[in-house]
Protein backbone atom coordinates (compact mmCIF):
# COMPACT_ATOMS: atom_id res chain seq x y z
CA UNK A 1 0.00 0.00 0.00
CA UNK A 2 2.91 2.25 0.46
CA UNK A 3 3.03 2.37 -2.89
CA UNK A 4 -0.36 3.25 -3.45
CA UNK A 5 0.33 6.57 -1.02
CA UNK A 6 3.47 8.06 -2.72
CA UNK A 7 1.41 7.55 -6.20
CA UNK A 8 -1.50 9.68 -4.71
CA UNK A 9 0.75 12.31 -2.93
CA UNK A 10 2.72 12.30 -6.18
CA UNK A 11 -0.73 14.05 -7.77
CA UNK A 12 -0.53 17.13 -5.31
CA UNK A 13 0.28 19.90 -7.78
CA UNK A 14 2.80 22.80 -5.85
CA UNK A 15 1.59 26.17 -5.87
CA UNK A 16 4.87 27.73 -8.26
CA UNK A 17 3.06 26.57 -11.59
CA UNK A 18 0.61 29.06 -10.67
CA UNK A 19 2.77 32.12 -11.20
CA UNK A 20 3.70 30.58 -14.87
CA UNK A 21 6.33 31.31 -17.55
CA UNK A 22 9.18 33.56 -15.63
CA UNK A 23 12.63 34.63 -16.72
CA UNK A 24 14.36 32.12 -13.82
CA UNK A 25 11.45 29.50 -14.95
CA UNK A 26 11.16 29.64 -18.77
CA UNK A 27 8.54 27.28 -20.62
CA UNK A 28 11.83 25.59 -21.95
CA UNK A 29 15.52 25.30 -20.29
CA UNK A 30 17.75 24.65 -23.61
CA UNK A 31 20.33 23.23 -21.50
CA UNK A 32 18.54 21.14 -19.71
CA UNK A 33 17.95 19.13 -22.98
CA UNK A 34 21.67 18.68 -23.11
CA UNK A 35 22.61 18.04 -18.91
CA UNK A 36 19.32 15.45 -18.78
CA UNK A 37 19.52 13.92 -22.29
CA UNK A 38 20.19 10.20 -21.10
CA UNK A 39 16.90 10.28 -18.62
CA UNK A 40 15.15 11.92 -21.63
CA UNK A 41 16.09 8.93 -23.64
CA UNK A 42 15.57 6.74 -20.98
CA UNK A 43 11.80 8.26 -20.50
CA UNK A 44 11.23 7.79 -24.65
CA UNK A 45 12.65 4.33 -24.84
CA UNK A 46 10.20 3.05 -21.80
CA UNK A 47 7.22 4.93 -23.47
CA UNK A 48 7.45 3.19 -26.61
CA UNK A 49 8.14 -0.14 -24.88
CA UNK A 50 4.72 0.24 -23.09
CA UNK A 51 2.88 1.50 -25.95
CA UNK A 52 4.14 -1.25 -28.45
CA UNK A 53 4.14 -3.72 -26.15
CA UNK A 54 0.34 -2.97 -24.87
CA UNK A 55 -0.66 -3.02 -28.27
CA UNK A 56 0.85 -6.10 -29.43
CA UNK A 57 -0.35 -8.09 -26.38
CA UNK A 58 -3.89 -6.30 -26.99
CA UNK A 59 -3.76 -7.09 -30.62
CA UNK A 60 -2.97 -10.72 -30.18
CA UNK A 61 -5.80 -11.12 -27.84
CA UNK A 62 -8.67 -9.34 -29.58
CA UNK A 63 -7.50 -11.79 -32.55
CA UNK A 64 -8.49 -14.91 -30.58
CA UNK A 65 -11.34 -13.05 -28.56
CA UNK A 66 -12.83 -11.75 -32.55
CA UNK A 67 -11.98 -15.14 -33.75
CA UNK A 68 -14.00 -16.95 -30.63
CA UNK A 69 -16.71 -14.30 -31.49
CA UNK A 70 -17.18 -14.96 -35.18
CA UNK A 71 -17.00 -18.52 -34.89
CA UNK A 72 -19.62 -19.09 -32.07
CA UNK A 73 -21.81 -15.64 -32.54
CA UNK A 74 -23.12 -16.27 -29.26
CA UNK A 75 -20.45 -15.33 -27.75
CA UNK A 76 -20.30 -11.58 -28.95
CA UNK A 77 -22.22 -10.08 -26.20
CA UNK A 78 -20.48 -11.59 -23.57
CA UNK A 79 -16.77 -10.27 -25.52
CA UNK A 80 -17.71 -6.94 -26.09
CA UNK A 81 -19.57 -6.59 -22.64
CA UNK A 82 -16.90 -7.80 -21.01
CA UNK A 83 -13.96 -5.47 -22.69
CA UNK A 84 -16.99 -2.38 -22.39
CA UNK A 85 -16.57 -2.84 -18.56
CA UNK A 86 -12.36 -2.79 -18.61
CA UNK A 87 -12.81 0.23 -20.90
CA UNK A 88 -14.69 2.05 -18.67
CA UNK A 89 -12.64 1.29 -15.72
CA UNK A 90 -10.75 4.91 -14.60
CA UNK A 91 -7.23 4.70 -15.43
CA UNK A 92 -5.75 5.64 -11.90
CA UNK A 93 -8.07 3.43 -10.16
CA UNK A 94 -6.92 0.59 -12.49
CA UNK A 95 -3.30 1.35 -11.54
CA UNK A 96 -4.22 1.84 -7.96
CA UNK A 97 -6.05 -1.75 -7.69
CA UNK A 98 -3.25 -3.46 -8.61
CA UNK A 99 -0.78 -1.81 -6.65
CA UNK A 100 -0.92 -4.11 -3.60
CA UNK A 101 -0.92 -7.13 -5.95
CA UNK A 102 1.50 -7.09 -7.96
CA UNK A 103 3.89 -3.54 -7.17
CA UNK A 104 4.81 -0.78 -8.83
CA UNK A 105 6.19 -3.05 -11.52
CA UNK A 106 6.12 -3.28 -15.91
CA UNK A 107 3.05 -5.38 -15.32
CA UNK A 108 1.32 -3.25 -13.08
CA UNK A 109 1.69 -0.83 -16.07
CA UNK A 110 1.08 -3.25 -18.48
CA UNK A 111 -2.24 -4.72 -17.49
CA UNK A 112 -4.52 -2.04 -17.87
CA UNK A 113 -3.09 -0.42 -20.90
CA UNK A 114 -3.68 -4.23 -22.31
CA UNK A 115 -7.15 -4.45 -21.09
CA UNK A 116 -8.13 -0.59 -22.21
CA UNK A 117 -6.89 -1.94 -26.47
CA UNK A 118 -9.27 -4.50 -26.63
CA UNK A 119 -12.62 -3.42 -27.01
CA UNK A 120 -11.41 -0.81 -29.75
CA UNK A 121 -8.81 -3.95 -31.85
CA UNK A 122 -12.18 -6.36 -30.97
CA UNK A 123 -15.21 -4.47 -32.37
CA UNK A 124 -12.69 -3.24 -35.27
CA UNK A 125 -11.46 -7.20 -36.16
CA UNK A 126 -15.14 -8.59 -36.02
CA UNK A 127 -16.46 -5.55 -38.07
CA UNK A 128 -13.65 -6.23 -40.74
CA UNK A 129 -14.35 -9.57 -41.31
CA UNK A 130 -18.19 -8.84 -41.21
CA UNK A 131 -17.53 -6.56 -44.25
CA UNK A 132 -16.69 -9.28 -46.62
CA UNK A 133 -18.89 -10.12 -49.11
CA UNK A 134 -20.98 -13.37 -48.93
CA UNK A 135 -20.57 -13.47 -52.61
CA UNK A 136 -16.78 -14.04 -51.99
CA UNK A 137 -16.89 -16.43 -49.32
CA UNK A 138 -18.80 -18.45 -51.77
CA UNK A 139 -16.65 -17.99 -54.69
CA UNK A 140 -13.57 -19.09 -52.38
CA UNK A 141 -15.43 -21.75 -51.05
CA UNK A 142 -16.04 -22.93 -54.52
CA UNK A 143 -12.25 -22.69 -55.52
CA UNK A 144 -11.54 -25.28 -53.03
CA UNK A 145 -10.05 -23.24 -50.67
CA UNK A 146 -9.83 -24.81 -47.08
CA UNK A 147 -11.07 -22.43 -44.62
CA UNK A 148 -7.78 -21.18 -43.09
CA UNK A 149 -6.28 -20.45 -46.14
CA UNK A 150 -9.50 -18.67 -47.19
CA UNK A 151 -9.14 -16.37 -43.91
CA UNK A 152 -5.57 -15.53 -44.77
CA UNK A 153 -5.76 -14.99 -48.80
CA UNK A 154 -9.34 -14.03 -49.08
CA UNK A 155 -11.52 -12.46 -45.65
CA UNK A 156 -7.82 -11.10 -44.12
CA UNK A 157 -6.91 -8.82 -47.15
CA UNK A 158 -10.51 -7.07 -47.42
CA UNK A 159 -10.49 -6.76 -43.27
CA UNK A 160 -7.38 -5.16 -42.77
CA UNK A 161 -8.52 -1.87 -43.31
CA UNK A 162 -10.53 -1.70 -40.17
CA UNK A 163 -7.83 -3.82 -38.36
CA UNK A 164 -5.16 -0.77 -39.39
CA UNK A 165 -7.86 1.61 -38.19
CA UNK A 166 -8.63 0.01 -34.53
CA UNK A 167 -4.59 -0.26 -34.22
CA UNK A 168 -4.30 3.27 -35.15
CA UNK A 169 -6.78 4.10 -32.39
CA UNK A 170 -5.67 1.70 -29.64
CA UNK A 171 -2.17 3.00 -30.25
CA UNK A 172 -2.83 6.88 -30.02
CA UNK A 173 -5.15 5.87 -27.01
CA UNK A 174 -2.01 4.05 -25.30
CA UNK A 175 0.44 6.64 -25.68
CA UNK A 176 -1.80 8.96 -23.92
CA UNK A 177 -2.36 6.75 -20.94
CA UNK A 178 1.07 5.58 -20.94
CA UNK A 179 1.74 8.77 -19.41
CA UNK A 180 -0.75 7.75 -16.31
CA UNK A 181 0.91 5.11 -15.01
CA UNK A 182 3.72 7.77 -14.15
CA UNK A 183 1.53 7.45 -10.56
CA UNK A 184 3.48 4.41 -10.29
CA UNK A 185 6.70 5.10 -11.14
CA UNK A 186 6.89 3.25 -14.80
CA UNK A 187 5.16 6.01 -17.15
CA UNK A 188 7.73 6.84 -19.70
CA UNK A 189 7.63 10.44 -20.64
CA UNK A 190 4.45 11.09 -18.26
CA UNK A 191 7.44 10.79 -15.48
CA UNK A 192 9.06 14.17 -16.58
CA UNK A 193 5.16 15.64 -16.78
CA UNK A 194 5.01 14.47 -13.12
CA UNK A 195 8.12 15.81 -12.05
CA UNK A 196 7.64 18.83 -13.33
CA UNK A 197 4.23 19.48 -11.79
CA UNK A 198 5.68 18.57 -8.59
CA UNK A 199 8.43 20.57 -8.87
CA UNK A 200 6.90 23.73 -10.11
CA UNK A 201 9.47 22.78 -13.31
CA UNK A 202 8.35 24.19 -16.82
CA UNK A 203 10.77 22.46 -18.64
CA UNK A 204 10.54 18.52 -18.04
CA UNK A 205 6.98 18.86 -18.44
CA UNK A 206 6.83 21.00 -21.66
CA UNK A 207 9.52 18.06 -22.71
CA UNK A 208 7.55 15.15 -21.34
CA UNK A 209 3.98 16.39 -22.71
CA UNK A 210 5.56 17.63 -26.62
CA UNK A 211 7.81 14.36 -27.08
CA UNK A 212 4.47 12.45 -25.72
CA UNK A 213 1.87 14.39 -28.96
CA UNK A 214 4.72 13.82 -31.60
CA UNK A 215 5.26 10.44 -30.48
CA UNK A 216 1.08 9.58 -30.76
CA UNK A 217 1.49 11.66 -34.57
CA UNK A 218 4.43 9.30 -35.61
CA UNK A 219 3.01 5.82 -34.84
CA UNK A 220 -0.21 7.13 -36.12
CA UNK A 221 1.36 7.70 -39.25
CA UNK A 222 3.22 4.63 -39.08
CA UNK A 223 0.32 2.84 -39.49
CA UNK A 224 -1.49 5.18 -41.91
CA UNK A 225 1.55 4.15 -44.06
CA UNK A 226 1.55 0.91 -43.18
CA UNK A 227 -2.41 0.07 -44.02
CA UNK A 228 -1.36 2.10 -47.63
CA UNK A 229 1.18 -0.25 -48.15
CA UNK A 230 -0.89 -3.46 -47.25
CA UNK A 231 -4.44 -2.46 -49.35
CA UNK A 232 -2.75 -1.14 -52.57
CA UNK A 233 -5.73 -1.44 -54.30
CA UNK A 234 -8.01 0.72 -52.28
CA UNK A 235 -5.64 3.71 -53.72
CA UNK A 236 -6.45 2.51 -57.01
CA UNK A 237 -10.47 1.87 -56.42
CA UNK A 238 -10.36 5.66 -55.03
CA UNK A 239 -8.73 6.69 -58.06
CA UNK A 240 -10.87 5.08 -60.71
CA UNK A 241 -13.63 6.39 -58.91
CA UNK A 242 -12.31 9.85 -59.22
CA UNK A 243 -11.85 9.28 -62.79
CA UNK A 244 -15.19 8.09 -63.53
CA UNK A 245 -16.58 11.06 -62.13
CA UNK A 246 -14.41 13.15 -64.14
CA UNK A 247 -15.30 11.75 -67.62
CA UNK A 248 -18.84 11.96 -66.43
CA UNK A 249 -18.33 15.53 -65.72
CA UNK A 250 -16.70 16.32 -69.28
CA UNK A 251 -19.64 14.72 -71.11
CA UNK A 252 -22.18 16.80 -69.11
CA UNK A 253 -20.04 19.56 -69.72
CA UNK A 254 -20.05 18.89 -73.78
CA UNK A 255 -23.75 18.24 -73.63
CA UNK A 256 -24.50 21.72 -72.00
CA UNK A 257 -22.24 23.27 -74.70
CA UNK A 258 -24.25 25.24 -76.54
CA UNK A 259 -21.29 25.39 -79.63
CA UNK A 260 -21.12 21.33 -79.32
CA UNK A 261 -24.70 21.61 -79.76
CA UNK A 262 -26.27 20.72 -83.55
CA UNK A 263 -27.43 23.81 -85.01
CA UNK A 264 -30.26 23.88 -87.60
CA UNK A 265 -29.34 24.37 -91.14
CA UNK A 266 -30.64 27.98 -92.34
CA UNK A 267 -31.96 29.43 -95.39
CA UNK A 268 -29.22 31.20 -97.19
CA UNK A 269 -26.82 29.64 -94.76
Amino acid sequence: MSALVHAVDALRVPLPLAQGVTENNPIIRWSYLTEQSDRIIQALVQHVQLTVGAVSIGLALSMVLAGIGLRYRWTMGPITGTTAVLYTIPSVAFFGVLVPYTGSSATTALIPLVCFTLLILVTNIVDGFRAVPRPVKEAAEGMGLSPTSRVLTVELPIATPYIINGLRIATVTTVGLVTVAAIIGYGGLGRLILDGLRRGFWTPLTIGAALSILLAIVLDLAFFLLGRALTPWSRSVRTGRSGDHGEAGDDADAGSDPAGAARPVTAGA
